[in-house]
């Protein structure tokens, strides 16, 4: 069955709510397991929305993607606008937060809850082509289950077809005593979103620790596999520090942030840290990759002018720009508390840079502490300042850890061992 399955091109449906040519984890993720599929000679078309910016599904005024649909290393793209909700701005945080309250009430039942969801985001179009378009597909996946409406979307049109569903959560299960349960986490994990992944034929979990989670709560041994994402080391190396030193003026120990810049992410945390280090007379490059949020924004104005002229605020970086930034850097800080894996670790262990994490839930399953980096509390701009002092103190051990990290990459998490796993679960599942 196996081989007649592999034989056979797959026509695959995978739901996002971004896509190319905007940035983040997921998108990368998806991006890579959508385009090695459509390499393999399957057919592979993406839904997802207009937004360029992630600040689009509550702002307005933030960048949209102009084109409808796109072609990209044989990937179809559609994309949908996204709609809004009257003074969208707080109406969109107002509409979650009121699932959040109404899903640890007994009432409303679990699918009203899915359909009040509908309107964050508020994608009309894609329901409506899901419901209209007569395409054959033998398979959908939808990935981030803090955009439930879009994972619901493609269940319904699974179960309607009679074919197979799988859920990629991404769960973040936050930095409490209990996994998903603090102020961010519970909403990751509100009764009607846990309920799709428990409904979905197969569940990709970035870590055991999320596979833990799902288990717990009802879903079977069978359905969870547990795989997350992973780097092309030809595709990751080949950065020079050196340019990247030149470039910007660099000529201290580098601290790197790579990813979305916000509160969530720690890159408050990072900046505050840093900042602390150069008043003690350390003499350390910062440097800032990534798309700033509003609010980020707004924090780095209020710094004295003193400390911005020090910043190396880049903004979204090309893809040979964040090699240069890898090869030229000391280590990579993202004490993050809304990452359910983190492929920049991945990317910096391929340098054998040592990070820093936050100890979350899930993370410590990828970050060993004091093996291949450190983890430190979210928040606790103290422990960050002495685990960036201990790292620039200990060369040795620092480098240590960055070989050790290098090391599992190759071992673990290499595309070509994650897609394997991807691959072979839906060819199973289409075979089934």
């Amino acid at each position: 069955m196996a081989g007649l399955v592999y034989a056979i091109p797959m026509r695959i449906l995978h739901i996002i709510q971004r896509y190319w040519p905007a940035q983040g984890g997921a998108e990368t993720h998806f991006a890579e397991l959508s385009q090695r599929l459509a390499a393999d000679g399957h057919d592979v078309t993406i839904l997802t929305t207009d937004a360029l910016d992630f600040e689009l599904f509550w702002e307005p005024r933030r960048r949209r993607i102009a084109a409808r649909e796109d072609f990209r290393q044989g990937v179809r793209i559609l994309r949908f606008p996204v709609r809004h909700l009257p003074l969208a701005r707080w109406g969109y945080p107002a509409w979650r937060r009121g699932l959040w309250i109404l899903s640890h009430l007994p009432w409303p039942p679990t699918p009203t809850l899915a359909w009040l969801s509908r309107m964050t985001p508020y994608v009309p179009d894609l329901w409506r082509w899901l419901a209209t378009t007569s395409e054959p597909f033998d398979l959908v996946a939808g990935m981030t289950i803090c955009f439930e409406p879009l994972l619901e979307a493609g269940l319904r049109f699974a179960r309607r077809r009679g074919i197979p569903f799988v859920a990629y959560p991404l769960t973040h299960l936050g930095v409490g005593p209990t996994p998903g349960k603090d102020a961010i986490s519970s909403f990751y994990t509100m009764r009607h979103q846990v309920a799709t992944v428990l409904a979905s034929d197969a569940a990709v979990m970035q870590t055991s620790t999320e596979a833990h989670f799902y288990l717990e709560r009802g879903l079977s041994a069978g359905q969870a596999v547990v795989a997350g994402p992973g780097v092309d080391p030809a595709a990751t190396l080949g950065g020079n520090g050196g340019q990247a030193r030149q470039t910007l003026g660099l000529r201290g120990p580098i601290v790197l942030v790579l990813g979305t810049l916000s509160y969530d992410k720690g890159s408050v945390h990072v900046v505050e840290a840093v900042t602390r280090l150069w008043q003690q007379g350390y003499e350390l490059e910062l440097v800032l990759a990534g798309n700033p949020v509003a609010a980020f924004r707004r924090y780095l104005e209020k710094l004295p002018h003193s400390v911005q002229q020090r910043l190396h605020v880049l903004g979204p970086v090309d893809e040979q720009t964040k090699r240069d930034l890898l090869a030229a850097a000391d280590l990579l800080a993202m004490p993050s508390r809304t990452d359910s894996f983190g492929i920049v670790y991945l990317e910096a262990w391929l340098y054998q840079k040592p990070v820093i994490g936050c100890r979350a839930w899930g993370i410590d399953d990828v970050i060993r502490h004091g093996e291949d980096g450190l983890l430190v509390s979210f928040g606790d701009v103290d422990a960050l300042a002495a685990a960036i002092a201990y790292l620039l103190d200990h060369p040795q051990q620092a480098q240590a850890m960055g070989v050790r990290g290098s090391a599992k990459v190759y071992a673990y998490h290499t595309w070509a061992h994650k897609y394997a796993i991807t691959r072979d679960l839906y060819a199973r599942l289409v075979g089934e």
